[in-house]
């Protein structure tokens, strides 16, 4: 049987397991479009720059900084990272207050500020709020109280993932949900300014071209003779352990997928049949932004916004040109607006809409500041953690490994993380397939 690990998909997963696979391991690398990236790519318009959405840098393992330091040396012309400090806000109730929310009530309504504040106190003295919660409204009223998890916390999260957050275990937000202690939500509410709290309090970026300039600096790195482009995954059968690629059939030991999850199932045409109501019941929802460029600078300093209230057709804004000048030309702005309706659109009502709303929130000057707003769409773009969301993966995932098929990724593992997450994954496979003992059983 052919030794070759086969890497479908030239996302970050996908590029850092090639990456960090040594040089006794054959592998070839197929990835379906013209270019490889997945998310991590920009999109660049008469001299504006759009990733898809948000890809700020936040680095935490050392392993990952070290190669980050490595494809960016700062003094090379023109490779060099910026390094960021956050400035992130929300908009409600009229008015612009710091993130997180739950840290910094100060600005609001006294009426709010009361709500919040004493929610919070009756939460953190009631002796169950450390209980494991049902899912995750449960958990926002338990750490957070009443007020916060009405106010933002249960808004914002129905607009983010679409679903309602009774629906959605707590599980997936240990890391990504700041949550402070007494002290700090107290001065918060007084403007006694608090430290920058939660995972992205700083972040790195490239100072040129968008976040596509990582996936280019990786790729600089493998040979070009083992990464196929235009190349998609049609079949797998598990029985031969052999992938059809771009019409090509592949033998392989061991095939590392980064599609998302459903999709690599559905090509598997010798899965059993117990399995099939697994893949049927993983959950996604869409996201739809706006690629929005401006005339003239943006109104307001922050690099990204969030919005939970219902009336605002957006629950995120990010606005690039703020965190790092070159993705938009001289006195323009560029940014993304992540849109709540996961409906039917009417594009010419809503782009308005977002507009006045944009003005609303002190992001632009007036509608007159836009130069365009093109839409798009990512078709799976929050993983739903709901009750089925475990046990699915229980029963698919090692099946899949036992024949030597390793789902890996935000899509491929089906979570919720990091662009340095995907990295760590490609790094951990790809050492677990350096180890022969380690590989699934033979057929």
């Amino acid at each position: 049987m052919d030794d070759t690990v086969l890497i479908v998909g030239g996302g970050l997963t996908g590029l850092g397991t090639a990456l960090h696979l040594p040089a006794h391991v054959p592998w070839q690398l197929f990835e379906k479009d013209a270019r490889p990236g997945g998310h991590a790519r920009t999109e660049c318009r008469d001299g504006f720059y759009f990733d898809k959405t948000g890809h700020w840098l936040h680095l935490r393992d050392p392993g990952i900084k070290t190669l980050v330091g490595e494809l960016f040396p700062g003094d090379a012309p023109g490779r060099a990272l910026l390094q960021v400090d956050r400035k992130a806000r929300i908009f409600s109730s009229g008015v612009l207050t710091r993130y997180p929310f739950q840290a910094n009530l100060f600005g609001l309504p006294p009426s709010v500020i009361s709500e919040c504040l004493l929610g919070f106190i009756e939460a953190h003295s009631d002796p169950h709020s450390q209980e494991p919660a049902q899912n995750f409204a449960d958990f926002c009223d338990k750490r957070f109280g009443k007020g916060i998890s009405r106010h933002f916390m249960l808004p914002y999260n129905r607009k983010l993932w679409g679903v309602d957050p009774a629906e959605i275990t707590a599980a997936w937000c240990s890391r990504f949900v700041p949550i402070p202690k007494l002290p700090e939500v107290v001065r918060g509410a007084v403007g006694d300014t608090p430290p920058e709290l939660g995972y992205n309090a700083h972040f790195l970026y490239p100072r040129e071209g968008g976040i596509e300039t990582l996936v280019h600096r990786i790729v600089e790195r493998l040979p070009a003779e083992r990464l196929h482009r235009g190349a998609p995954l049609e079949q797998i059968e598990l029985a031969t352990r052999t992938a059809v690629i771009g019409g090509e059939r592949f033998p392989f030991r061991s095939l590392v997928a980064t599609l998302p999850l459903p999709e690599l199932c559905r090509r598997i045409i010798d899965l059993p049949a117990h399995l099939v109501p697994w893949v049927e019941r993983l959950r996604c929802t869409p996201v739809r932004y706006l690629n929005v460029a401006t005339k003239v600078p943006p109104r307001s300093d922050y690099h990204w916004l969030y919005v939970p209230e219902e009336k605002y057709p957006f629950y995120r804004v990010g606005v690039y040109s703020n965190a790092v000048p070159s993705m938009a030309p001289a006195g323009c702005g560029s940014f993304y607006v992540e849109l709540s309706d996961r409906g039917p659109l009417d594009v010419a009502r809503l782009v308005p809409e977002v507009l006045d709303a944009l003005v609303a929130a002190g992001i632009l000057h007036s509608k007159a500041d836009l130069l365009f707003a093109d839409l798009r769409e990512i078709e799976y773009a929050y993983v739903v953690f709901d009750d089925n969301y475990y046990p699915a993966l229980a029963a698919l995932i090692p099946f899949l490994e036992s024949y030597g098929v390793y789902p890996r990724g935000r899509y491929g593992s089906w979570t919720y993380n990091s662009m340095e997450d995907c990295l760590m994954l490609g790094r951990e496979i790809a050492a677990r397939l350096s180890t022969p003992s380690s590989e699934a059983k033979k057929t």
